[in-house]
């Protein structure tokens, strides 16, 4: 009898139209894993009763779980679907800013000069990508390159383009748009999404399934080490199992082939400046998701509680100045702008997470025949000076992916 082997398992998910409507048959998509176990659990309850043969009479079954843990390399486009849930909003466009002729390029900061001063009621906020067109003579090196805002006003952008080459020098004149690069999904203020996936673990060399359904995202982690690849996981929580010997997903969409994005090409802002010397960062966006309680008559949960969202996490860096330590002191609320990219290119996929309104809550050293490296943890809050034509968006926490 064969073996089920790893590198033969598929994990497909879908999503469902509704809670207790499994996705089943064709659609869904095959997703990329360095690992992934989804575990169908029950509660248990002891017999503890004394009887005359001093023994124990055993245990009663009780709810029925699923709890999920998916394991990958961050990708551009690959998660989408299951970080637009954890943040219950779907990734959206921001529309294209048609600016004119009155926009004026500089090497220095602002960089870019909008005599109109029409950023702001274009809908930009601090944290997006975007890349400029339309530039001409000595402007074109401005032209098709990620642009990283890191402070806005409605006539001043100022940022750093990825590549880390300056900005281009030009005069108006050039009738140039601005257009942010992929897809935005945040935490709303209202309208949030409600979405159940069925999941489905394909052990094809044994034809078996195990079907997962009415699964919720409850947490995701994101971690950029010093060095090697930025990496991201999902706590999933479901309500049931089923088992079957044929596959549940007949014709999955097959894995996304972004490439990889590697923490070495990471940047890191805080208070809209780069800081140089983090060599390492993570982020843990908690929905405190849990199924609800049982109900007599079923061992299957009725629906899904959820708690509210919280972001927190922490990065470090190397101990050259006490500037970090100063906001921690004061409670300074700060900025913090986390972007991964796939390489240095000027147009490379990338993944941007942008807090608005942080504060620090440690800043842990410590020791060794080495560099010193204080340990900053973070808690986000609601960016309540956010919203529509302001510099930020009023969220705890945006995402932006350049292939969603």
């Amino acid at each position: 009898m064969p073996l089920a082997q790893g590198i033969k398992k598929q994990t497909i998910f879908g999503t469902q139209v509704a809670l207790g409507t499994p996705k089943t048959g064709a659609g869904g998509q095959v997703l990329r894993r360095r690992t992934s176990t989804f575990t169908a659990t029950r509660d248990m309850f002891e017999n503890d009763e004394i009887v005359s043969h001093q023994q124990s009479t055993g245990v009663t079954y009780g709810l029925k779980k699923v709890e999920g843990k998916l394991e990958g390399l961050l990708s551009s486009g690959t998660y989408k679907d299951l970080m637009a849930a954890g943040l219950r909003k779907a990734f959206a466009a921001t529309s294209a800013m048609s600016a004119g002729t009155d926009v004026t390029a500089t090497v220095s900061a602002p960089q870019f000069v909008d005599a109109s001063a029409g950023f702001l009621t274009a809908g930009l906020k601090v944290g997006d990508v975007g890349r400029w067109s339309g530039f001409t003579a000595g402007g074109v090196g401005n032209n098709a390159r990620n642009f990283l805002i890191t402070a806005l006003t409605a006539g001043n952008m100022t940022g750093i383009f990825l590549d880390g080459l300056p900005a281009a020098a030009k005069t108006a004149g050039d009738s140039v748009t601005f257009t942010v690069v992929g897809k935005k999904s945040l935490v709303p203020l209202t309208g949030h999404t409600d979405v159940f996936f069925t999941f489905e673990e394909w052990y094809s060399d044994l034809s078996r399934s195990e079907r997962f359904d009415d699964c919720k995202v409850s947490a995701i982690s994101l971690n950029l080490p010093a060095t090697g690849n930025a990496s991201i996981s999902f706590d999933i929580v479901g309500l049931s199992r089923t088992l079957g010997a044929a596959q549940s997903f007949t014709t999955p969409a097959a894995e996304t082939v972004t490439a990889v994005m590697s923490a070495l090409n990471g940047s890191i802002f805080v208070q809209g400046a780069e800081v140089t010397n983090i060599t390492g960062a993570q982020i843990t966006i908690d929905g405190g998701v849990k199924p609800v309680s049982a109900v007599l008559g079923s061992n299957v949960s009725p629906d899904m509680d959820r708690g509210r969202i919280k972001v927190s996490g922490s990065f470090t860096a190397l101990f050259d100045s006490a500037t970090l330590q100063t906001l921690y002191d004061a409670e300074t609320p700060i900025s913090l702008i986390i972007v991964a990219t796939v390489d240095p290119s000027a147009t490379s996929d990338f993944m941007t997470f942008t807090m608005g309104r942080i504060k620090l809550t440690g800043d842990a050293p410590d020791d060794g025949e080495k560099s010193i490296l204080r340990t900053y943890p973070f808690t986000a809050e609601l960016n309540s000076a956010g919203g529509a034509a302001l510099a930020w968006d009023q969220t705890i926490i945006t995402i932006q992916d350049s292939q969603a």
